[in-house]
């Protein structure tokens, strides 16, 4: 059996703020986390939890992984936009084009998404977050659809797409040129074995995949710290 992605996880100079603002973004719930951060839980089928974990280290250069809002009109991508500036958000330039039609903003803590205008129909079905946009290869698309067994829905010029056979949203890689890296992410995937599974089972499946383990200075955790082919960094968790 496969992992579930249990939850994406931000590394957030001010874990609550960037909580409650994602909360009213999203309109999910907030909760406690175990790991001294704040979680916020799905209102839908999205099938995973956020989680915002204190970290002191400063944001540099662009994530590899940002949200692409949905919208049913003009007029909800306009409340989206401004429900988010309402919250702390602002404006970025990330060199889009006014023809794309999407709105590129950064929350509080930096963090790039964007609000996708209407009409998109390789989101049309996916819900308001409608896909995790992600930098990495055909290769790491193929690792993350048998890491968590999730089939592809994309698969064009080294373009790759997985969805839960559950539904909810898409995670997409856009293929090369890959941007550089700048250090440890902000955004990193959190999995969890399943219930009546093992750890070091799973990880080992995942060796076998591609992935690698890391140090990043964790120390003596109860979690297992592991890159995928692109070098991305995601734990392992203990069942749950």
């Amino acid at each position: 059996m496969t992992s579930r992605l249990f939850a994406l996880s931000f590394d957030a100079n001010q874990p609550l703020r960037l909580a409650r603002f994602w909360s009213g973004v999203l309109g999910w719930d907030l909760a406690d986390d175990p790991r001294d951060g704040v979680a916020l839980l799905p209102s839908d089928d999205t099938g995973f939890r956020i989680r915002f974990l204190p970290t002191g280290r400063p944001k540099v250069g662009p994530n590899p992984m940002h949200f692409d809002l949905t919208s049913t009109s003009l007029e909800d991508q306009r409340q989206t936009v401004a429900r988010a500036l309402e919250l702390g958000a602002e404006h970025i330039d990330i060199g889009q084009r006014p023809e794309e039609g999407h709105v590129v903003l950064a929350d509080p803590d930096g963090n790039e998404f964007c609000v996708i205008a209407p009409g998109n129909d390789f989101l049309a079905d996916c819900g308001f977050v409608g896909a995790l946009a992600c930098d990495g290869s055909q290769e790491v698309g193929y690792f993350w659809s048998e890491a968590l067994g999730w089939p592809l829905v994309w698969d064009q010029d080294q373009e790759t797409a997985i969805r839960s056979p559950l539904g909810g949203p898409k995670i997409t890689w856009g293929g090369p040129p890959l941007n550089p890296r700048t250090g440890k992410q902000r955004l990193h995937f959190d999995l969890a074995p399943p219930a009546d599974g093992d750890q070091q089972t799973e990880v080992d499946r995942l060796l076998s995949l591609g992935a690698t383990r890391i140090d990043i200075g964790q120390g003596e955790v109860s979690w297992v710290v592991m890159a995928d082919p692109d070098g991305n960094e995601f734990c392992v968790l203990t069942p749950r």
